[in-house]
């Protein structure tokens, strides 16, 4: 595949975006300001790829013509065998990161999250497992710089979480989260366990993208909005005061209620939150209806009626099913380590997203 024009092509608007970037009247419209500038920082690394790209292409060729004219014993015909095999790795490493740069980025990816986990099946284990999920994101989100908010919890009686719901800010969240939605499964003795029995349970996790008033439009008739005193582990103003909203969307049914701030109005304010970017996940689940055949092969969608990851502790080992690899360090992964398996989901999911493109 000739890369060339694809790279000139990245030359090109890299260009036109600094150019419109040194304009200060394109500040006046802040959210096409960070746009342009989201845009600009990620053809800046696609150009920075392309010449490397292409300065190792030359540096190959000339390799190869200067071994075709040496001895295959001399000193100069060992030294450019050696730098034939780092340029040919170089060359695919560059190759796939300017073929990558071909796949529309997804507008979200950039987004705030709202990640929401529940207990699945297995009584209070599944609830401990699912506080020990809400545990390694927020080593996860800490080790990468972002911010965690609770908006809503139900706690357990042994210490875990029947529900928990809670915003990630800070750069390329969703990017990254995205591949968490669905189905984990735990394997493991339970703290309650008297025999030494292992126990299989599971917890649901869904990641949100935090919808924008100009993705989802909520009208006041579609909503009933309830306020009551907040029930749990809290401060006497969050106990004693009716803060806690829950607000139900009449078309579809859903239901939300956060708790966690002292103030009705922040609450209100959090609660609308989470129902805009539940309905804009639904809204985009059916347009991806739309296109099941080829939904069904890619990574990171959503489907949450599927299992995507088994963590079993016994064997110190974590696998997640969607790319089938298996890491047996889930001491470091339960920590927070995730890298070792989003960075496989995320290449995978390129490749699948540019074989689309392609077909």
């Amino acid at each position: 595949m000739d890369l060339t024009p694809h790279i000139e092509k990245f030359r090109r608007r890299f260009a036109e975006v600094e150019s419109l970037l040194s304009d200060a009247r394109v500040f006046d419209n802040p959210q096409n300001a960070q746009e342009l500038s989201r845009e600009y920082a990620r053809l800046k690394e696609l150009v920075a790829g392309g010449a490397a790209y292409l300065k190792a292409l030359a540096d190959l060729n000339e390799n190869r013509a200067m071994l075709k004219t040496e001895t295959a014993e001399s000193e100069l015909a060992l030294m450019a065998k050696e730098e034939i095999a780092r340029l040919e790795a170089d060359e695919k490493r560059l190759a796939q990161q300017i073929q990558f740069g071909l796949v529309p980025p997804d507008p979200t990816d950039s987004r705030n999250t709202i990640i929401e986990i529940r207990a699945g099946a297995g009584g209070n284990e599944s609830a401990l497992f699912a506080a020990d999920l809400y545990r390694m994101y927020c080593r996860y989100a800490e080790a990468r710089g972002w911010k965690i908010e609770t908006m809503d919890s139900n706690p357990s009686d042994l210490g875990g979480f029947k529900e928990i719901i809670f915003t990630v800010t800070g750069a390329d969240v969703f990017k990254r989260m995205k591949y968490e939605s669905g189905v984990h499964r735990v394997q493991r003795v339970p703290a309650t366990e008297a025999q030494g029995r292992i126990h299989t349970s599971t917890a649901t996790v869904a990641v949100l993208p935090e919808a924008q008033e100009v993705d989802v439009e909520i009208k006041p008739d579609e909503i009933e909005i309830n306020v009551c005193r907040a029930s749990g582990k809290g401060g006497q103003c969050v106990n004693t005061t009716d803060s806690a909203v829950q607000i139900i969307h009449k078309p579809t049914g859903l239901i939300v209620r956060c708790a966690d701030q002292r103030s009705q109005q922040k609450n209100k304010i959090q609660a609308l939150r989470v129902l805009r970017s539940r309905l804009l996940d639904r809204k985009v689940a059916e347009e991806n209806a739309k296109y099941a055949a080829h939904r069904k092969d890619q990574v990171g969608t959503g489907e949450r009626s599927e299992k995507i990851r088994t963590y079993n502790f016994p064997q110190n080992r974590v696998t997640d099913h969607r790319i089938e690899v298996t890491l047996y360090n889930l001491a470091n992964f339960i920590e927070g380590d995730l890298d070792p398996l989003i960075e496989p989901l995320m290449t995978h999911d390129l490749e699948e997203r540019l074989q689309a493109l392609n077909s």
